[in-house]
Order: structure tokens, then C-alpha cells, then sequence
């Protein structure tokens, strides 16, 4: 399976959810409904709901058995996003207004409630209409509700950091990515799991182990984007997180590794927000770049893909497992 035939399987299956939500979450009042929807319109590549349906086919599933639980875990994602973009005051996402922006703060949080609720909703009552056990689906709402309590417990520690003077330590951050990000990916491979008819808990365990990798993979690579990442490409300004002060694991070794001089021009508009000159930023950037940390952080986020692949290789070579394994690259591999 190539890069081409990855991403092309990527959007076929994101194309799939994306429909299935948008008939899903609407109602009255009309602009309550297009606001929780409006990052499923806006793009994104719906990772996690592809490993939710590969999970699910790999372990001799449909993708049509599991796309209620796929949905859902991308409604959860979708409800972390609205609320991180109010904590973090973000304007743009994927090229678009963020959800406060567009349709105010008072709308956009009942947004991200509606998301919340509606995930549990396609979990009890789509999942049994897709023929999934009660037994099953009373294993996915555990799984998901924990994953959410995890994923709050991630957000506050991030807002411990960042109004600390001082920058984690790399196991802090693990551990804080490990809750904030990984613990999605990790509940959507369980969820595939327990969407197929004839799961074992090995099963669960294992692609649950392969999740929580790749997640932690993911925000790594993530992170170098929001330093050094192309603005076309993201849909954010250059140096987004450097602006907002974001102690990620690049910026961390980008301090360790850079001269007195380059690590001056860092922090000079580190967390300045608007207030820094825009050449200012894009000066911090390149001495960014030309430190050499990608390389650094590619090669940790491989060592967790590695980890990844091992969990899930004992199965059949079947084009689901692979599909996984070459979304595993993909995450990794993703240009800045």
C-alpha cells in the first residue's frame, strides 16, 4: 500500500463519516446544530474514526457495524476541539473561523455539549441498531467515558504548564500528551475492537496498546507543525505555538540545543501572542528550523510507532491491519 493509496482510503472512509454525522447531529434551533457541526464541514482527515472502522474490519468486522462508535469517538474529538479552541483563544482551525468566533462564545460552548451528549447517544442506541451487544456497548460507553475524564485530566495539566514559569520535563509532557491526545486514539482502537462480533480482551488490549502509540506519536509530530509547520498547510500563522507559548517537546529541545544568541531570539516572542513583530516570529522559526530538531522529534515519534506496529502483528496480513500500520506512517511521516 502506497502514501497515494493510504490517503485516498483516508478520505473515502472520512467521506463516510463525515456524511453519517451531518445527517446524525441536526435539529432545532437550527443554528445550535450547524455550530456543532461546523468542524465536520470545515475538513480534517478523521484519523480516529478510521481506526475505529480498520480496527473493527482487522478483527473480521464491517465498517458498517462500527461507523456509530467511529462517529462518536469523532464527536468527542470534535467537542475537545471547541472547548480547546475557547481555552486557547484560537481564531482559525483548518483555514476556518473557529467555532467561537463564528458563532460566539454562549453557542459554542452548547456546541461542544451537544457533542458530547450525541456521542453517547450513537454509542447505546445506533451501536444497538447496528447489532452490537449490550454487553459490548455497555464496555464502550465505560471506555469512552474514562477516555473523556482522561482527556480533561490532560487539559488541566496543560494549563498547569502553561502558567508555570517553567518548562515540563519530557516525561511530564508524555505523560500530559499520553492524557490529552493518546487517550482518543487509544479508545477508538478499543472501540473497533469491541464493534466486531468476536473480539477477545487480547484484542482489545492490543489495539488499544497500538492506539495509545500512535496518539502519542501523533501530538509529537503535531507540535513540530505548530513550530515550524507551513502556514498553507496548517491553516494557522507561522509559529503559532511559539506566539502562544506552547511548551511542547520541539520548543523544549529547540531551548536545549540552541546557542545563547538563538535561544534569546526565542524566547523574545515566546507567548507574546499579537503582540510580537511578525519578523520577530518568523526570525524565531528559522533559527527553529536550522537547530535540527525535526529530525530528533521524528525519530522519538518513530520509536512509539514502532511500538505501535508490535501490538497488532501477530494478526492475519489482512488489508485492514495494513491500512493501520501504513496510517501509523502516514501520522508520522506527515510533510510540515
Amino acid at each position: 500500500m502506497k502514501a497515494d493509496s493510504i490517503k485516498s482510503e483516508l478520505e473515502s472512509y472520512a467521506s463516510t463519516v463525515n456524511n453519517f454525522i451531518l445527517a446524525f447531529v441536526e435539529g432545532k434551533p437550527k443554528e445550535l446544530y450547524q455550530a456543532s457541526s461546523h468542524y465536520i464541514r470545515t475538513g480534517g482527515k478523521r484519523l480516529r474514526p478510521f481506526m475505529v472502522l480498520k480496527g473493527c474490519e482487522m478483527l473480521g468486522g464491517s465498517a458498517e457495524r462500527a461507523l456509530p462508535a467511529a462517529a462518536a469517538v469523532e464527536l468527542v474529538h470534535n467537542f475537545t476541539l471547541v472547548h480547546d479552541d475557547i481555552m486557547d483563544n484560537d481564531e482559525m482551525r483548518h483555514g476556518a473561523a473557529t467555532v467561537h468566533r463564528y458563532y460566539g462564545m454562549p453557542l459554542a460552548i452548547l456546541a461542544g455539549d451537544i457533542l458530547f451528549s450525541k456521542a453517547f447517544e450513537l454509542l447505546t442506541f445506533n451501536c444497538r441498531k447496528a447489532g452490537i451487544s449490550d454487553k459490548s456497548i455497555i464496555e464502550m460507553v465505560e471506555h469512552l467515558s474514562f477516555a473523556c475524564t482522561e482527556i480533561c485530566e490532560g487539559q488541566a495539566i496543560d494549563v498547569e504548564v502553561a502558567s508555570s514559569a517553567k518548562f515540563p520535563s519530557v516525561q511530564h509532557y508524555i505523560d500530559m500528551i499520553g492524557k490529552k491526545t493518546a487517550t482518543l486514539f487509544e479508545v477508538s482502537c478499543a472501540l473497533g475492537a469491541l464493534s466486531s462480533p468476536n473480539h477477545t480482551t487480547s484484542d482489545i488490549r492490543n489495539l488499544s496498546s497500538f492506539g495509545r502509540n500512535i496518539g502519542i506519536a501523533f501530538q509529537l509530530v503535531d507540535d513540530l507543525i505548530g513550530v515550524i509547520g507551513d502556514p498553507k498547510l496548517t491553516g494557522k500563522a507561522a509559529g503559532n505555538d511559539i506566539r502562544e507559548g506552547k511548551k511542547t517537546y520541539p520548543i523544549l529541545l529547540a531551548l536545549k540545543n540552541a546557542n545563547q544568541e538563538d535561544a534569546e531570539k526565542i524566547k523574545r516572542v515566546f507567548g507574546t501572542r499579537g503582540k510580537a513583530l511578525s519578523q520577530d516570529i518568523k526570525e524565531a522559526v528559522r533559527v527553529i528550523s536550522h537547530i535540527g530538531i525535526e529530525q530528533d522529534v521524528r525519530s522519538e515519534a518513530r520509536r512509539y510507532l514502532h511500538e505501535a506496529v508490535k501490538s497488532i502483528e501477530g494478526y492475519n496480513n489482512s488489508d485492514a491491519r495494513r491500512a493501520l500500520q501504513f496510517s501509523a506512517d502516514f501520522v508520522v511521516g506527515r510533510s510540515l
